[in-house]
Formats: structure tokens, sequence, C-alpha cells
């Protein structure tokens, strides 16, 4: 994995694979898929980490091919 993600294109990949959002505190926003009934929380960093944007591509059910996609 050489690419780095921020916070603002995983909101816009993970809108664009059927999430919507629920929510937002601080620096964070919750989003949430209707139809597989996933909650996912995206910190809005200009870089999200290695093993935070695992764990979410995890969540989503996603692979990191197909988020490059969609971003």
């Amino acid at each position: 994995m050489s690419r780095t993600f921020s916070g603002e294109e995983l909101v816009k990949a993970l809108r664009r694979s059927g999430f919507v959002v629920d929510h937002q505190r601080g620096s964070h926003i919750f989003m949430h898929n209707l139809e597989k009934n996933i909650s996912v929380i995206i910190p809005l960093h200009k870089e999200v980490k290695k093993g935070t944007l695992n764990n979410i591509i995890k969540k989503a059910g996603l692979t990191l091919n197909e988020l490059q996609e969609l971003v």
C-alpha cells in the first residue's frame, strides 16, 4: 500500500459505495450503510494512518483496489 488517503477522500469514496453521513463529532464523521447495516467512523485528517485505513476498509467490506477506483 503506497498511496495514502485523506479523510475527505474516504468520505467521498464511501458515499459512492452506498454510505451516508450520519453525523459528525469534532473531526470525525460517522457514516452508515442502511443496506448492509454497517457503521464506519472516518477521521477528517490530511492523511489517515495505515492501520486506521485498513480497519475502515475491512469494516466497509471493500478492498484497497475498490477504494482507489471510488476515489
